[in-house]
């Protein structure tokens, strides 16, 4: 055999066309049914999208509307509280009016003791101005229609004519009022 039968390594090489490898490229959809199917898929992947942003902004927007509901609800209870700060103390104060109140009603026979009670007077006058202006008033009962939110019926009498039916009669002891709430209502004896 000839060197030239068989062929060498270089020739072989040489001689004989080796096929190229393939090369992996992304195959582009090139019928239109794969470019609806792709089309159709983005489709449905924006119109998934754009719920979930619907749904987030739904939620911010509540998240939103809880935080100003808590901040009004928390100012209300912060005015209520500063509005009614000193109910506890005119509800100490009350018993303290109510005795210089019978004091007064003691009869007075020497110059001593109606100068004490003009003393008790002016400081009962001076504490009642003091309520009045921190918006404690004193309870309208005598002759009006009983009303259970202001008025408490210790007891009932019979009305002398119509007019005086469901109306206090008699006040045993009055009642305040700080600004809309009643802090103590008063005592009466109502005709029915």
């Amino acid at each position: 055999m000839s060197k030239e039968e068989f062929p060498s390594e270089e020739n072989l090489d040489k001689n004989k066309e080796v096929p190229k490898k393939a090369e992996k490229k992304k195959e582009k959809p090139t019928s239109d049914a794969e470019k609806k199917d792709d089309s159709k898929k983005l489709a449905e992947e924006i119109a998934l999208l754009k719920q979930k942003n619907k749904e987030l902004e739904d939620k911010y927007l509540r998240s939103e509307a809880e935080i100003q509901n808590m901040q009004n609800r928390y100012s209300k209870e912060r005015s209520q509280l500063i509005k009614y700060e000193s109910q506890s103390l005119a509800k100490d104060v009350l018993p303290a009016m109510d005795n210089l109140e019978r004091a007064l009603g003691v009869e007075a026979d020497d110059d001593a003791s109606k100068q004490l009670k003009k003393g008790v007077q002016m400081t009962l006058d001076s504490l009642v101005k003091a309520m009045k202006d921190h918006g404690i008033v004193e309870i309208e009962a005598e002759n009006v229609e009983f009303d259970p939110t202001l008025h408490q019926a210790v007891q009932t009498v019979a009305a002398e004519n119509d007019d005086q039916k469901d109306h206090v009669v008699q006040v045993l002891q009055k009642g305040y009022q700080y600004k809309d709430r009643t802090l103590r209502p008063a005592m009466v004896v109502v005709a029915q």
